[in-house]
C-alpha cells in the first residue's frame, strides 16, 4: 500500500467527536475532594513559622490543588470499569462516554507534571517531591493496587489524602515538622470511619464492582467495631494541636466536644444494625464526619490566619 492510500484510509476512518464540556473536565478533578485538600493544605501553610510571600503561598496552594485534581483524573481513568457498574459513579465523565480514557489519562498526566514543576519552581523541591509522591501514592499505590486487593485499602490509601498539610508546610519552610505530621495524623485516622460509614450503606454497590471494602470482606459487624475503635483513637489525636501548643484552648474545647459528638454517632452505628434506621445512622456519621474535619481545620485556619489573639488564648 502506498503512502497516499495509507493516508486516505486513515482520514476515511470515522473520527471520535468529543461530547465533553468544561464541566466534565472539572468533574474529573473531583472538585469536592479538591476543596478539602486545599483547605487542609491552607492549615498546614498557616501553622508554618515565618512569613511566606502571599503570591508564593497562593501559587503553592494552587499547585497542590491541581495535583489533587490530577490524582482524581488518573483515578477516574483507571477505575472507569468499576465506576461503570456502581450506581453512584456510573454517570462520571469516563464511564458515561463523555470523556475517553485516553483523554482522562493525558489530562491527569499533564496536570501532574504541571503541578509538581510549578511547586518546585515557585516554592522548593522538597514540597514538589512530596506532591509527586502524593499523586503517585493515590494513583498507583491506592487506585491500581490497594483498592482492588485488600479491605485495608482505605486505611493505607488514606495517607494520600492526609499528606496535603505536610506538602504545604514544606512549601513554606522547606522542611517537615511534628505539627504538620499531627495534621496528617488527624486526617489519616479520620478517613476509615468516614469512608466505612458510607461503605456500610453502599456495600452492594462495592460488591457488584468487586471492590473488597471492609463490610464486604469482614462483614458489617466487624466494620462497625472498626469504626468505633478508629473514632476512639481520633478524639484525642484531634485535640493534639492544642496539647502541642500550635492551637489555642478554644481549638482544644471545640475538638474535644465535636470529637465526642462523632464518637456518639459511631456508637449509634455500632448499636443500630438493621433496616433503614441503621442506614440513616451510618449516613449521619458520614455527613457529620465531614463537618467534624472541616470544623477542626477551620478553627486552625482562623486562629493562625485571622486571629492571633485567639491563637494565644490559654
Amino acid at each position: 500500500m502506498s503512502f497516499v492510500s495509507q493516508h486516505d484510509s486513515l482520514t476515511d476512518a470515522p473520527a471520535r467527536i468529543s461530547v465533553a464540556d468544561p464541566k466534565d473536565y472539572l468533574a474529573l478533578l473531583k472538585p469536592r475532594v479538591m476543596s478539602l485538600v486545599v483547605f487542609t493544605a491552607l492549615a498546614g501553610l498557616l501553622v508554618a513559622p515565618g512569613n511566606l510571600h502571599p503570591l508564593i503561598a497562593c501559587v503553592s496552594l494552587l499547585a497542590i490543588a491541581v495535583g489533587a485534581g490530577a490524582s482524581g483524573a488518573l483515578n477516574m481513568w483507571y477505575d472507569a470499569d468499576i465506576d461503570a457498574v456502581m450506581a453512584r459513579t456510573r454517570t462520571r465523565p469516563v464511564p458515561s462516554g463523555r470523556i475517553s480514557p485516553e483523554e482522562a489519562l493525558g489530562f491527569g498526566l499533564t496536570l501532574s507534571i504541571f503541578s509538581v514543576l510549578t511547586l518546585g519552581l515557585v516554592a522548593n523541591w522538597l514540597a514538589a517531591s512530596l506532591l509527586a509522591f502524593t499523586i503517585f501514592f493515590y494513583a498507583v499505590v491506592y487506585t491500581m493496587w490497594l483498592k482492588r486487593s485488600t479491605p485495608q485499602n482505605i486505611v493505607i490509601g488514606g495517607a494520600a489524602g492526609a499528606l496535603p498539610p505536610i506538602v504545604a508546610y514544606a512549601a513554606a519552610t522547606n522542611s517537615v515538622s511534628l505539627s504538620s505530621v499531627v495534621l496528617f495524623a488527624i486526617i489519616f485516622i479520620w478517613t476509615p470511619p468516614h469512608f466505612w460509614a458510607l461503605a456500610l450503606v453502599k456495600s452492594a454497590d462495592y460488591a457488584r464492582a468487586g471492590i473488597p471494602m471492609m463490610p464486604n470482606v469482614k462483614g458489617p459487624a466487624h466494620t462497625r467495631l472498626e469504626i468505633v475503635l478508629y473514632t476512639i483513637l481520633l478524639v484525642p489525636v484531634g485535640v493534639l494541636p492544642w496539647f502541642m501548643g500550635f492551637a489555642s484552648l478554644v481549638y482544644g474545647i471545640v475538638a474535644a466536644i465535636s470529637g465526642l459528638g462523632m464518637l456518639a454517632l459511631a456508637l449509634r452505628v455500632y448499636r443500630v444494625r438493621e433496616g433503614a434506621i441503621a442506614e440513616r445512622a451510618a449516613m449521619q456519621l458520614f455527613a457529620y464526619s465531614i463537618f467534624y474535619l472541616f470544623l477542626l481545620f477551620a478553627v486552625i485556619v482562623v486562629e493562625n490566619g485571622f486571629g492571633s489573639a485567639i491563637r494565644h488564648f490559654g
